[in-house]
């Protein structure tokens, strides 16, 4: 058993325990140990482990509160989950308040941000519009900012239920020679989606949000005759939706309910003669208010150095073999 002391002169402590000492509730629920204020400071008791930690987290709740003025319960639980799982925070955007405002959500893994001009009009997009189609290459982050952005209004609690849904044309074609359920035989088409979710929250939050429901992760086909009200809602893969599921997708949209739509109209897998939802929809909405298109190019890439050079590789490619075909007509 050990004593640790946090000292809060300056502090506006009613904002830092939250009202009626939510705050402070949320980090007792999660160690074994004894917090008590008084006045400027706080003490803990208990465990070096879980004293160490409590520690941590106040002191990151002190910078975020002083920084952004207030705190908000999804900045509790943020710190309080990196904290539990890594024993610290990662380094947050104190350099500059352009990053800051370019910031989408605290993980494990480190800051989720823009980090090129693309990105950050698509943020600037979301934070506008209800629905934002996000179109470009791959690698730009289309699906992974759409993500961050999903869990980080649930975190915030502007909305109740993330729904990320994604077309899987393929299996359309092999769904019965493939093994297992049909769970099964769709998980591979969503993994990606999966694999952004597990970079951005525990795997017992994850575990717990599915559990409830309150993340879902479906093909593109489950979503027919759903409403869904106060939802974060992605499509992703939208190229290869065809127009009637674009339809059935955008009508899904409940009350207090946002969209994001995210494709790459260069790799369409749809059959011949099939047109692609992502494609004509340009067209349908491109005059509606509180719908907007935000686009992303190779300037956008952030994978691997290579990728931005194979896609422009491509281009190059594609661009000579069109231009031969021209001239031969």
């Amino acid at each position: 058993m050990v004593e640790r002391r946090v000292q809060l002169a300056g502090i506006d402590t009613v904002q830092l325990l939250g009202f009626n000492d939510a705050n402070l509730q949320m980090v007792e629920d999660r160690f074994d140990a004894t917090i008590t204020v008084r006045g400027d400071q706080i003490t803990l008791r208990g465990s070096q482990s879980d004293t160490a930690k409590i520690e941590k987290i106040f002191k990151e709740l002190i910078y975020i509160l002083n920084k952004n003025g207030n705190l908000a319960p999804s900045d509790v639980e943020m710190v309080i989950d990196l904290v539990s799982v890594n024993g610290s925070t990662p380094e947050l955007p104190r350099d500059s308040s352009e990053d800051a405002d370019y910031a989408i959500l605290y993980t494990k893994v480190g800051i989720i941000k823009a980090r090129t001009s693309g990105q950050k009009a698509y943020i600037q997009q979301v934070r506008k519009n209800d629905i934002v189609f996000a179109i470009g290459p791959a690698g730009t982050g289309k699906t992974y900012l759409a993500v961050a952005m999903a869990v980080a209004a649930l975190k915030n609690r502007d909305v109740t239920k993330i729904v990320l849904a994604r077309p899987a044309v393929e299996a359309g074609e092999n769904l019965g020679f493939l093994p297992g359920d049909l769970q099964e035989k769709v998980d591979p088409y969503l993994r990606p989606l999966y694999d952004a979710l597990d970079d951005m929250l525990t795997a017992e939050k994850l575990k717990s949000y599915m559990e409830k429901r309150i993340i879902e992760i479906v093909p593109l086909a489950y979503m027919r005759g759903r409403t869904l009200h106060n939802a974060f809602v992605i499509l992703d893969e939208a190229q290869n939706a065809s127009a009637m599921q674009m339809k059935m997708f955008l009508t899904r949209l409940g009350a207090h309910s946002r969209a994001i739509i995210t494709g790459d109209i260069t790799q369409i897998d749809l059959p011949q003669n099939t047109i692609s939802g992502l494609v004509q929809i340009r067209d349908v909405l491109k005059s509606i208010q509180g719908v907007a298109f935000t686009y992303l190019d190779v300037n956008d890439v952030v994978r691997h150095r290579l990728v931005k050079d194979i896609i422009d590789a491509y281009e190059k490619y594609n661009s000579k073999v069109n231009g031969a075909s021209r001239s031969k007509e």
